[in-house]
């Protein structure tokens, strides 16, 4: 009796250094979320620009995430992790005030545009830092034996998040404007500054750096099939309002929350299952639901059979990430966790970087059926890859 109350109560410590670190994580995506459900539709009919154009403004945060990826991970593994992610927040702060003034200058519609490429830019710089930074943060605070729940909590914070910012952001839009949006996000980011301030960092682990290019070349196939699977997430987070609005249905923040919520239920539900049946099992089972649930997606013509395959989508795409991302960092020695795990998070906003724009050319069409369809394939292709990657490296069997 006495070990069973000694474990629980070291499992619920361990628990709390690690959301200590990943609420940062949340108010981040608290500020994204709140500005994916009302941004596409803030370009595409009050600024009345394409669907293209709409996909631009939100892919390019991907994009200042791809670039700043290897700036986090080295600042982490150097500067220590609390330092990386302050400098997140403030980025963060700096593009939800640049939102709160593009949507006062909404009557100069390139002034306002131009406003929100560059606020863009710096919240996908600021989610560089911010993501990057409370993974190594966690991981300093509980062990590198934690890895994979370390991870899994930054995704139960970050799809939280999106699931509560998605509603909040259009609410707070209906009843206060676009430019509350903004207003509220630069309130988050300064108090979540204050609070990081507040907490201890963890010691930098001394030893050689690697070249990122190698650190690349270790993490590469894991990435692959990583991008694969976000093509999905990619093409509902940045259409799906779109896709609603064309069919004139009602509820597209909804189904964005639904995806958040399954999300997180799958992490909190089977987190625990990386660490028992191995990271390339757990992530063939998810790509094989994500692709089912994209397909669903593709063939849906009811709302009904919309929120079914977002849920499946959202179900499968949860345990991709920690569950290759575990088998990538452990390529690497604890000196360059922040690099690998940088260099394996590129490969996510390659793929939403490039669903944006690619997938908009299909939307301006709309062929939102196809673009699904395409995700669903993809995903697919990703379980074949995973497959490969499971019998080149010999994982061993895991028992029940």
């Amino acid at each position: 009796m006495m070990d069973h109350a000694t474990t629980e109560s070291s499992t619920v410590s361990v628990t709390r250094k690690i959301v200590a670190a990943v609420v940062f994580n949340f108010l981040a995506y608290l500020v994204i979320g709140m500005q994916l459900s009302t941004l596409p539709g803030f370009v595409h009919g009050d600024l009345h620009s394409g669907a293209v154009l709409a996909g631009l403004v939100i892919s390019v945060q991907y994009v200042a995430t791809l670039l700043s990826r290897g700036f986090a991970g080295r600042t982490s593994d150097t500067a220590g992790p609390r330092y990386t992610v302050q400098i997140g927040l403030l980025a963060c702060g700096l593009s939800a005030g640049l939102v709160a003034v593009a949507a006062e200058l909404w009557r100069l519609p390139w002034v306002c545009i131009g406003l929100l490429l560059v606020g863009r830019l710096a919240l996908g710089f600021g989610e560089s830092c911010i993501g990057t930074g409370c993974i190594i943060w966690g991981i300093g605070r509980v062990g590198a034996g934690q890895t994979a729940r370390v991870i899994s909590w930054s995704g139960v914070a970050t799809y939280s998040a999106l699931a509560a910012g998605a509603p909040l952001g259009v609410l707070i839009q209906r009843q206060a404007g676009m430019s509350m949006i903004g207003v509220i996000g630069l309130v988050v980011m300064a108090l979540a500054f204050w609070q990081a301030r507040r907490q201890s960092d963890v010691h930098v682990i001394a030893g050689e750096r690697m070249p990122m290019s190698h650190v690349f070349g270790r993490v590469l196939p894991y990435g692959i099939g990583l991008a694969l699977g976000a093509i999905g997430f990619g093409v509902i987070a940045t259409f799906i309002t779109l896709y609603y609005a064309w069919l004139h249905w009602s509820g597209a923040a909804l189904t964005l929350s639904v995806f958040g919520l399954t999300f997180v239920g799958i992490r909190l539900l089977f987190g625990p299952s990386i660490a028992r049946y191995g990271g390339y099992r757990v992530a063939m089972l998810s790509f094989l639901v994500e692709g089912l649930g994209l397909a669903i997606l593709a063939l849906g013509t009811h709302p009904a059979w919309s929120i079914l395959g977002t849920a499946l989508t959202g179900m499968g795409f949860s345990l991709v990430f920690p569950s290759l991302g575990v088998e990538a960092v452990n390529r690497v020695d604890g000196s360059n966790r922040g690099a690998a795990l940088a260099a394996y998070s590129v490969f996510v906003d390659v793929a939403l970087g490039v669903a944006g724009p690619v997938g908009g050319l299909l939307a301006d069409h709309q062929r939102y059926h196809d673009l699904f369809g395409i995700a669903s394939i993809l995903a697919m292709a990703a379980l074949a890859l995973t497959w490969q990657l499971s019998r080149r490296f010999a994982e061993a069997v895991l028992t029940v």
